[in-house]
Parts: structure tokens; C-alpha cells; sequence
């Protein structure tokens, strides 16, 4: 067990948007370290988003980030000889992790032909409510 609670670690906003929750994002896109390959990934993702929908691309991001956003998970308790799955709260941390984990698992599982492409056709698609599954397993 630890010695006491690590200590939070902040995140510096990213150079474009002034945003932590895109310097997140980025970060979860990231391979191998290479961070600045990935904020062009995500720069040039939104900016096909505004191509393709004459909307802002950061809008659209935010738009299908809060709709994949999940508000409940099941967690697994022994009652007697049982197992139940009972619904719990999620943290506002945990949140908004598996939706950007989701958003990029998805985008990455895409066939299109780069990374960009994938991304940008996922934000579409996930921006409107009724292209979201509630059933995602974690």
C-alpha cells in the first residue's frame, strides 16, 4: 500500500486552443513520445471536421465528447453466494478518460486510410446523439 496520495499532475494547455482536455486528448493519441506528430494529427483531424460540416472542429470535438461521455458504470459485488453487477457513479476523472479512450480506440478500429481521416470521420459520426452506443464494455 502506498505511503500517502500521489500528488496531481496538471497538464499545460495546448499552443493553439489554450485547453488542457486537448493536451489530453493528444496525449492518449500519442506513440512513442512523439507528441508533435500527434497534435498534427489532431489539428489537421478538426480541420477537416470544418471542411466536411462548415462547423468549428473544436465545437464538433467537444459536441462528441459529450455524448460518448458515460455517466454509469457496472462494478461486480458478492452478495452471499452471488455476484451481482451493480450500477455506480463515475468519477468526473474517469469520465472523460474513457471517452477519449473510446474515441480514439474507435477511430483507430476505422478504415480509412490515415489516422486524421479516421479521426475526423469518428468526430462526425459521434456528434450526433443517436450515433452513440450506451453499451460500450470497459
Amino acid at each position: 500500500m502506498r505511503k500517502s496520495k500521489p500528488k496531481k499532475r496538471y497538464l499545460l494547455p495546448d499552443p493553439k486552443f489554450q485547453d488542457t482536455l486537448v493536451t489530453k486528448f493528444v496525449n492518449y493519441l500519442m506513440y512513442d513520445g512523439k507528441k508533435s506528430i500527434s497534435y498534427n494529427t489532431f489539428y489537421d483531424a478538426l480541420e477537416l471536421v470544418e471542411k466536411k460540416t462548415s462547423e468549428s472542429g473544436l465545437e464538433v470535438w467537444k459536441r462528441a465528447m459529450a455524448n460518448l461521455t458515460p455517466s454509469v458504470e457496472v462494478k461486480s459485488r458478492r452478495v452471499g453466494g452471488a455476484t451481482f453487477q451493480v450500477p455506480v457513479e463515475i468519477r468526473p476523472e474517469r469520465k472523460v478518460n474513457l471517452c477519449i479512450k473510446w474515441l480514439i480506440d474507435y477511430s483507430r478500429l476505422r478504415g480509412e486510410k490515415t489516422m486524421t481521416d479516421k479521426l475526423a470521420a469518428e468526430m462526425r459520426v459521434k456528434q450526433l446523439p443517436q450515433n452513440v452506443s450506451f453499451t460500450m464494455l470497459v
